[in-house]
């Protein structure tokens, strides 16, 4: 496993992480969860990201059991907070004072671990100061409860504002969580950039587009039964923007460069995103044990000039680049009542 630092600073992760956004706790059984949490540990995985909101924080309970009698010291355990978690209240969601306090201390007691390595906040809060914000992490920091702070789906301005106030409150701000793949490359633009400056290195997620860059998905054809596309519980509804012919056409291009490289198509695709130099980490998530072995091989893999030109040509036309896609939801759009 290819072990990077995680942006600027002195936290070393693995160049893949595993993820449990759409499987934990609601998608795939526990068994079959701790299943893939143990061969991720075995394929030389060290680092586990989660989210308070994931499965309305069920999530963060399988990953704690799953990592249970792990040597504390040699993970890496990234969860976030925005989202809006058990009931749903008015203080239940947000990037309020309050809200980052209690979450962070059901987050702990749900992982099972007195720290987390990254506290990550997981959209923009536009109804709540970002000094408060940035104060209640910095507390969470001196508190010893996270080392290291982060931010996820942020707009290159909101970084820039966000790194200031760090620097002023001495909080280690080190990370930004956006999609990222090689159809989706909005960063590129402006919040990379940014972030290279600022020394924040990118733990991207959906690196094959939440499964449409392993070529599983034909034009003209119906998804396969149990695939995310068939999932009426909202998988289908964020694949949805992929699942057209003529992006899936254009996909199946990539399988022959793949097909050169002794690779698979999700394995080419991961090891794409890893490509970029800014590009701490890539999250994979699994229902089963092999996928998790498959998609490590992506690790340490190097794509030649002429590669990536090949690909750039055979996904031309569809590639989302745009970096206004890169905005938080306002709180109305999401909260009804």
């Amino acid at each position: 496993m290819e072990i990077r630092n995680l942006g600027a600073s002195g936290l070393k992760i693995s160049a893949i992480a595993y993820g449990n956004w759409l499987t934990h706790g609601s998608q795939i059984e526990e068994d079959a969860a701790t299943a893939c949490v143990q061969r991720a540990l075995e394929e030389g995985i060290t680092t586990f990201d989660t989210a308070d909101v994931y499965a309305n924080t069920a999530a963060e309970s399988v990953l704690g059991r799953a990592l249970t009698g792990q040597r504390r010291e040699s993970l890496e355990i990234f969860t976030k907070v925005f989202w809006p978690t058990g009931p749903g209240k008015h203080n239940d969601h947000g990037l309020s004072r309050k809200h980052i306090h209690e979450s962070i201390n059901g987050s702990l007691k749900r992982l099972g671990t007195d720290y987390v390595d990254l506290y990550q906040a997981h959209r923009y809060d536009y109804e709540t100061p970002l000094e408060e914000t940035m104060l209640a992490f910095a507390d969470v920091v001196r508190s010893g409860k996270a080392l290291y702070i982060g931010v996820s789906e942020w707009k290159a301005s909101q970084i820039r504002e966000a790194a200031a106030l760090a620097k002023e409150l001495h909080v280690p701000l080190v990370s930004n969580q956006p999609q990222y793949s090689i159809l989706n490359r909005v960063i590129e633009a402006e919040v990379d950039p940014a972030c290279r400056e600022l020394g924040l290195g990118q733990i991207v997620f959906s690196p094959i587009a939440q499964g449409v860059l392993t070529g599983k998905y034909l034009p003209g054809q119906q998804p396969p039964e149990g695939s995310r596309a068939t999932d009426v519980n909202g998988g289908a509804d964020m694949i949805s923007r992929w699942m057209k012919d003529d992006v899936l056409e254009r996909v199946q291009g990539l399988k022959p460069i793949a097909d050169d490289l002794g690779l698979t198509m999700a394995q080419l695709a991961v090891a794409w995103v890893l490509q970029n130099g800014n590009v701490s980490a890539a999250i994979i998530g699994a229902s089963r044990p092999e996928q998790v072995s498959e998609n490590v091989k992506a690790a340490g893999v190097t794509l030649e000039p002429a590669v990536l030109k090949a690909i750039d040509e055979a996904v031309d036309g569809i590639v989302t680049t745009d970096a206004s896609h890169t905005e938080s939801p306002r709180r109305s759009d999401w909260i009804k009542g």
